[in-house]
């Protein structure tokens, strides 16, 4: 089955909480504080699997979770960290937070995403003994993992992209100047799954070519299999629009060539004005009369053109030539840039409730929902910090530690960010 769009929710281990343990010990008074710190939470990690190419473990598994790492213990032992959940995904698989849709990572090459992160353990009772806090009775919890809905969209790696509609002849190209071995038959949506092929042109040059199922009319609006497949055309770098010269389904090759660049400029504009090359299939069908029509017509256009046999590999040198050609003067393939989650996002249907306890003068606050903003405030730029500060306000929290008694110069600890309050 193949599966090119999933949605999953993903969540990072808890970190452990720090032990509040003291120091034991026949003959060695008053030993002081030992409790050890909590382990980190294990980190939801995508990576690579070129033996992948689609999303369908993501049809039946839409939860993962990586486990909480362990809680430290007395004589300063520190809990064992949570291990890593690697989730494998097909090369290029685009990662997008769902609520806002921005691409959180484009898997595009081996480098290993955290997607979420595990969260930090908590301190032990050892960290807290000051000259005047000798017996720390108190420690940190550990900060919970970070939680995503997101998408995952395969967009095919592909150098060229193969537009037409169905039984053009699209398959049986691809079959012949590459290695590729696609279904091919005399019936519409044979081709029901994008196929790649490698184009060698010896010494080491070769580019990527993707047959796209056919399109029709009405595919960018979920019409057929087009709708499904024309996010795969997103990346390639130019495309080669087949188009059947002889119209031997009734159909004339004018109005199919216009019907395609449409489809392709309403699911989107940019791709209308990618790159492409017009080649005339199954010459062997056509009179001199339709060749000579829709070759006026495509060379008045501005386009290269070009006429072949697909299965007798008539003409499809030339293609490939002129292929190759193009593809020197063009940019490489497309990588989506990544893009910062908006704060609004990180605070959208959250609950922003918190709790605060106080401990030898330290006012803790917890609120599971600040994680996501704590790990995104950059503490070196002010706008950040006011932004931090006004989420503080915003959520009654600041009103909150006043009513505690809260006063200036007050330690204020939120997980693993402290900092002296201020009137």
């Amino acid at each position: 089955m193949f599966v090119d769009k999933a949605i999953i929710k993903i969540k990072a281990g808890d970190g452990g909480n720090g032990a509040v343990a003291f120091h034991r010990e026949k003959y060695i008074a008053s030993g002081g504080p030992d409790g050890g710190d909590g382990g980190k939470g294990g980190d939801i990690v995508f990576v690579v699997d070129d033996n992948l190419s689609t999303l369908a473990d993501f049809k039946y598994k839409r939860k993962y979770k990586a486990p909480n790492g362990m809680d430290g213990q007395g004589s300063r032992k520190n809990g064992r960290k949570g291990e890593d959940l690697i989730i494998k995904v097909p090369r290029g698989t685009v990662i997008r937070e769902n609520e806002s849709g921005v691409v959180m990572a484009d898997m595009s090459t081996d480098e290993r995403f955290v997607a979420a992160k595990g969260g930090r353990g908590g301190w032990g009772n050892s960290h807290f003994s000051t000259p005047t806090r000798q017996t720390p009775r108190f420690a940190k919890s550990g900060t919970p993992g970070e939680d995503w809905e997101v998408t995952l969209e395969l967009k095919l790696l592909a150098d060229v992209g193969l537009l037409g509609f169905p039984n053009v002849g699209k398959s049986s190209f691809i079959s012949v100047v590459s290695q590729a071995k696609p279904i091919i038959a005399d019936y519409h949506f044979t081709t029901i799954t994008p196929v790649l092929g490698v184009v060698s042109l010896g010494e080491g040059t070769s580019f990527v070519i993707a047959d796209i199922p056919g399109l029709i009319e009405g595919a960018s609006e979920g019409v057929g299999l087009g709708h499904a497949f024309l996010r795969h055309v997103d990346r390639c770098r130019m495309l080669v629009h087949i188009v059947d010269v002889a119209g031997s389904e009734g159909r004339d090759p004018i109005e199919d060539f216009e019907k395609i660049n449409l489809e392709l400029e309403r699911f989107n504009p940019e791709l209308a004005t990618r790159p492409q090359i017009v080649v005339a299939n199954k010459i062997d069908l056509a009179t001199e009369e339709q060749m000579a029509r829709f070759r006026e017509y495509i060379e008045n256009l501005g386009y290269q053109y070009f006429e072949m046999c697909a299965p007798i590999s008539e003409g499809t040198k030339q293609v490939i030539d002129a292929v190759a050609a193009k593809l020197h003067t063009l940019p490489p393939v497309r990588r989506y840039e990544t893009e910062e989650i908006p704060m609004e996002t990180l605070l959208k249907k959250q609950d922003t409730g918190f709790t605060i306890t106080v401990e030898d003068d330290v006012y803790i606050v917890e609120a599971p929902w600040l994680i996501k903003i704590i790990c995104r405030t950059d503490l070196d730029d002010y706008e950040s910090l006011q932004y931090f500060q006004r989420v503080l306000i915003s959520s009654g929290i600041i009103d909150a530690l006043r009513e505690k008694g809260i006063q200036e110069g007050d330690i204020v600890s939120i997980y693993d960010f402290e900092f002296e309050f201020m009137n």
